[in-house]
């Protein structure tokens, strides 16, 4: 984040997947689900660049899960024909508990984190190709999500999550019928219950990328256009609403990662 780079290969997972749910804590990135369908939950230090390691398990199988976290754990909410929202610590490895459900079932919305709760926006439905939902589960209980406003556009099948301090962010995704891939840039208060509004653009349309935040910023990283595959990270303020800037390159083209940050 120091410097406007590109990437390099630091690890691997324990097994090759795609639309996984990407979660942080302060030490340590875990990777959970994707496809093929699993119920992986894979973990790799921040501290030392290797091969990740199997720590725990979720529930049953999943794509397209969104990840979360709170201070002390863990969350994977949603995915393929899944409304389950699932829990584990980061202070012991270990499988999942089931805290509570989502409104709808369905995945690779845009997985989003206050300080208070997880959010998640757009996504892929079961019976549609795109949704503007935009839900929200709190870290302080064990409850169900609730649905607290929309997307100014929807999208689905890949929408990208960041977040500063006081605002949710969803970069990116398909929007569809006629499928079009978008390069829209929403935001969302966490002060309170609203819907988003569309404040600038990535610089090229694509769904599937990785989204990371820093403190400032955020960061999409590869993504499917059609029917190429892009290694573009870009780049965007958090300080205004401003579109992004192309900062860096993934080591090849890619779609479908999970996105973390320490």
């Amino acid at each position: 984040f120091s410097s406007d780079s590109p990437a390099t290969d630091v690890g691997q997972l324990t097994q090759g997947r795609y639309d996984a749910a990407g979660i942080s804590s302060t030490l340590a990135l875990y990777t959970a689900g994707g496809h093929p369908s699993t119920d992986r939950i894979d973990k790799m230090p921040f501290s030392s660049e290797g091969a990740g390691t199997d720590v725990g398990n979720l529930s049953v199988g999943r794509v397209g899960p969104s990840g979360h976290m709170s201070d002390v754990s863990g969350y994977a909410a949603g995915g393929s024909s899944i409304d389950t929202i699932e829990k584990f610590p980061f202070a012991s490895d270990g499988n999942t508990t089931d805290v509570g459900e989502m409104l709808v079932s369905g995945g690779r919305g845009a997985a989003i984190t206050s300080i208070e709760s997880g959010y998640r926006a757009g996504g892929q439905l079961p019976s549609t190709p795109d949704d503007s939902q935009i839900e929200k589960f709190p870290f302080s209980s064990d409850s169900n999500s609730t649905d607290v406003g929309e997307l100014f556009v929807g999208v689905g099948a890949g929408v990208a999550g960041q977040n500063s301090k006081t605002h949710g962010y969803a970069s990116g995704g398909l929007k569809g019928p006629p499928y079009a891939r978008v390069s829209c840039i929403q935001k969302f208060p966490f002060a309170s219950d609203s819907p988003a509004s569309d404040i600038a653009s990535l610089t090229i349309n694509r769904r599937a990328g990785a989204g990371s935040s820093s403190t400032v910023s955020g960061y999409t990283a590869g993504g499917q256009q059609w029917p190429a595959i892009c290694n573009t990270i870009d780049k965007f303020p958090f300080a205004s609403d401003s579109s992004a800037s192309d900062v860096g390159d993934l080591t090849a083209g890619k779609y479908g990662m999970s996105g973390h940050q320490v």
